[in-house]
């Protein structure tokens, strides 16, 4: 997909290729704080070498067309949750799976948590410059055990009859899904909260296979938990932070499309 450089009126303008913001680029060997979001520690964990390039060099790679499918969802789920956060009563899924003892955590800094762009979940980590952040769906509070609960809503199209736990938590693609709610548990637990060792997917699965649309799409729903295990985070964690302080790019990975990608059209256009 080719992207086109617009501002905020829609109108073309010349496309940097770099980042404007000071604050958006590390440079090595820094001591003023780092913000790492979520999305940029998955961009480690893929490729460090197009991770270096984005946090380090402020290349900026092409912006990827907005989930607006998924989004609604969110919306509309953080809506029929919240309901149930004024009311500390568990939302009708959380019934149908007999977790009467969960509900909505309500908590005043609950959209600020949400708030990806702006907010999120925010610790140090430890003694460095370094400060995570991540924005989350939800957080729900197990009233058996007085610990929070990470939750998170997926939209999907997957033409098979039948959604169920174990074939979402075996998805390869998935992989990222359950880092994210690892870290989402370490940055609650960083910031002073016990977390409860279940986090939960919400999972709505667009229904297909209906004779029409007639103005209604229709979702099966599934609530997909997992076993968290955020253990690994910290040896990651100072990987990350010795990569951002190396003055040299380092490798690729083999399986990176965007450096493959990168390595042709150097290579075509040196013909």
């Amino acid at each position: 997909m080719i992207s086109l450089q617009r501002n905020k009126k829609g109108e073309l303008v010349n496309a940097p290729g770099k980042r404007s913001r000071k604050t958006s680029i590390y440079n090595p060997g820094q001591n003023s704080d780092f913000k790492i979001s979520r999305g940029k520690f998955q961009d480690f964990l893929s490729c460090k070498k197009c991770f270096y390039l984005d946090r380090v060099t402020g290349l900026k790679s092409p912006d990827t067309p907005p989930y607006t499918l998924n989004s609604a969802t969110d919306t509309l789920y953080k809506k029929e949750f919240d309901i149930c956060r004024i009311k500390q009563e568990p939302h009708r899924l959380l019934v149908k799976y007999n977790l009467n003892h969960i509900v909505p955590f309500n908590h005043p800094d609950i959209d600020m948590w949400r708030d990806a762009l702006h907010y999120g979940l925010m610790c140090r980590y430890r003694n460095t410059n370094i400060i995570l952040s991540g924005g989350i769906d939800d957080v729900w509070y197990n009233t058996q055990n007085q610990k929070l609960v990470i939750a998170d809503y997926k939209s999907q199209v997957k033409k098979r009859e039948k959604l169920n736990v174990r074939d979402y938590l075996s998805d390869v693609y998935h992989q990222g899904y359950k880092n994210q709610l690892e870290f989402y548990s370490f940055l609650l637990m960083n910031m002073g909260f016990q977390v409860d060792k279940t986090g939960y997917f919400v999972v709505c699965n667009v229904k297909i296979n209906e004779e029409g649309f007639n103005q209604v799409m229709k979702f099966d729903e599934l609530l997909v938990p997992y076993d968290l295990n955020s253990s690994w985070i910290p040896d990651k964690i100072e990987e990350m932070i010795s990569v951002l302080n190396n003055p040299y790019i380092p490798q690729s990975h083999p399986s990176c499309m965007n450096c493959a990608y990168d390595n042709q059209r150097r290579e075509h256009a040196s013909e």
